[in-house]
């Protein structure tokens, strides 16, 4: 009777870690982002803004502060969620063409990169 106690505490505790570990992962991701530069309206209702620090996302809220890292170059930069997507499988952000400048990915259009979720 013992043992079985002790082993579904440690498979509690184990399980515990477990989902305090992916809830650590769910700030942060890798990828392929984009930029985009089209005046449109954006998800968020606001008007679009080629040379504005911001970003689309599909599921972060808005107003979301990420930390953007060009995993090729290291530069980062930090852009506001304002709008949904990308739409292209396999990317994970699309950033404002002033973002993709500071990130040095406007010539090639995409990129590998790391994303952290800022309190």
């Amino acid at each position: 009777m013992k043992i079985r106690v002790v082993l579904s505490c440690f498979a509690l505790s184990f399980s515990a870690g477990m989902a305090v570990s992916n809830t650590a992962n769910a700030d942060t991701s890798t990828g392929i982002a984009s930029y985009y530069w089209q005046g449109r309206s954006t998800a968020s209702g606001e008007r679009f803004n080629p040379s504005a620090m911001t970003a689309a996302h599909r599921s972060l809220p808005f107003g979301t502060k990420v930390r953007v890292t060009n995993l090729r170059n290291g530069r980062t930069v930090v852009v506001r969620i304002n709008d949904r997507g990308p739409f292209i499988r396999g990317r994970v952000i699309d950033v404002s063409r002033a973002a993709a400048s500071e990130l040095g990915f406007t010539g090639s259009g995409v990129t590998r990169v790391a994303l952290a979720v800022m309190d």
